[in-house]
């Protein structure tokens, strides 16, 4: 099982964690993490994109000339493809581009992603990560004494939103719960930040 040792805020170092093999020390399936990243930015996608076909563009309905004799091709509507302000050929249409996975799909990127992290030493495990006031210039001091780098992901035990709101004005750092994690922001992140509360509910939550 991997071991990694555990820090305050301020980059001390006060104990030792031991992560679980399942989820923190799992083989990195490359092929799992693209479906993953792959379903989850398809799913971000609202689908409602549309262009109007020549049946849909308002005007069009008197033949623009007569079909012989003026030595144009012939037409039979000026809301043709061919004609400005005219309909689009097999433009898009509103469709759902939802992907769906199965859960032994999740289960094995996830697992993938947190391990990836651990292998690259690009996980940091904070014994409490809290704030009493709002106050983005305490977090950017935590960031700087664990090391964090520009891009930073913060997975946090439960809703903190003093924590939360203080990080919000620095760029490239994002924060979640344990519960709302997933695959594309952790791989998306330089550095993954966990409290150690938080480290704990995702072993109870994927171990078993």
């Amino acid at each position: 099982m991997p071991n990694m040792k555990v820090v305050d805020m301020a980059g001390k170092e006060v104990g030792e964690i031991t992560l679980s093999e399942k989820v923190f020390g799992a083989e990195v399936n490359a092929a799992v993490l693209h479906t993953a990243v792959r379903a989850y930015l398809l799913n971000q996608r609202q689908g409602t994109q549309s262009t109007l076909t020549r049946t849909e563009v308002s005007g069009g309905g008197k033949k623009p000339w007569k079909q012989k004799g003026t030595g144009h091709a012939r037409q039979g509507s000026t809301r043709a493809p061919q004609w400005t302000h005219g309909g689009v050929a097999l433009g898009p249409k509103p469709r759902s581009y939802r992907i769906h996975l199965n859960k032994q799909t999740k289960r094995a990127a996830m697992f993938s992603a947190l391990s990836s992290k651990v292998a690259d030493g690009n996980m940091v495990v904070v014994d409490t990560i809290t704030a009493t006031e709002y106050k983005t210039k305490a977090m950017v001091a935590m960031l700087e004494a664990l090391g964090a780098a520009k891009k930073t992901l913060i997975v946090l035990p439960e809703v903190n939103g003093f924590v939360i709101k203080s990080c919000a004005n620095i760029e490239g750092v994002v924060t979640t719960q344990y519960n709302t994690l997933n695959v594309y922001d952790i791989l998306n992140c330089d550095t993954l930040v966990v409290a150690k509360e938080a480290v704990e509910k995702i072993e109870e939550v994927y171990a078993r």
